[in-house]
């Protein structure tokens, strides 16, 4: 794929909500699907919210949530918003049945992102 950062630089420019790691980010995480799922091609946008939640789980861990506030992500539709920025700039390509409506209510946040951190006491 031709060098990303100029078409990633324009979309920032653009829409200022999320910050390049993020669109790194999700690029990652869908070839970490992809990968889990073996499926080179096309992926759909439920099957990438359930890879982005694992992929952003075993980077982050329970500071999930606070990397992805941090990137401007607060919701699984923030995603939707990022993909199709990046269908937009030909970087990401869709299918005649993905929306944006496919990443709205994915999961919540707090449930699946929530630090998970067990403190011992002495």
């Amino acid at each position: 794929m031709p060098d990303l950062a100029p078409r990633l630089d324009k979309i920032i420019e653009q829409d200022r909500r999320y910050k390049l790691d993020a669109y790194d980010f999700v690029l990652a995480a869908l070839s970490y699907t992809q990968k889990k799922i073996k499926k080179g091609g096309h992926v759909s946008g439920q099957e990438l919210l359930l890879g982005i939640k694992e992929y952003a789980l075993e980077q982050f861990g329970g500071l999930s949530a606070i990397v992805f506030e941090h990137w401007g992500i607060k919701k699984t539709e923030d995603f939707g918003e990022i993909v199709f920025n990046m269908v937009g700039e030909n970087i990401l390509h869709r299918t005649a049945n993905d929306t944006k409506k496919d990443f709205k209510n994915g999961y919540k946040f707090e449930e699946v992102f929530r630090a998970t951190y067990d403190i011992e006491s002495r």
